[in-house]
């Protein structure tokens, strides 16, 4: 069970730092928290969620968070041209049912 501690985001950063120089256990060890805390923080940096600043991040992470950026990104412009084609079909279809209605009024006026 956890001990509920509350560590302060320079702290985590600094930790993270000193696992990527050293190992996460060997760090957990030296600054006296658990090995499975920091493999969290190490975890949660490697994919965006913590961020350690500039210049701490290896190669291979930038490459990752930069895939990221670009998958978010295509997602974005595919959203904005659904978003566009539904916004022009509900235009459509708002004229389409005034027409309707206009023409069922004009119907029922020469029936009735």
């Amino acid at each position: 069970m956890g001990t509920g501690k509350q560590y302060d985001e320079e702290f985590k950063k600094q930790a993270i730092k000193l696992a990527k120089e050293i190992g996460t256990k060997a760090a957990a060890d030296e600054l006296c928290i658990p090995k499975g805390t920091l493999g969290t923080w190490v975890q949660k940096a490697r994919i965006g969620e913590i961020d350690t600043g500039a210049g701490s991040r290896t190669p291979g992470e930038s490459f990752t968070i930069a895939q990221q950026l670009q998958a978010a990104n295509k997602r974005i412009k595919e959203l904005e041209k659904k978003n566009r084609e539904l916004e022009e079909l509900n235009e459509f279809l708002e004229e389409a049912s005034a027409f309707f209605a206009a023409n069922r009024r004009k119907s029922g006026k020469k029936n009735g």
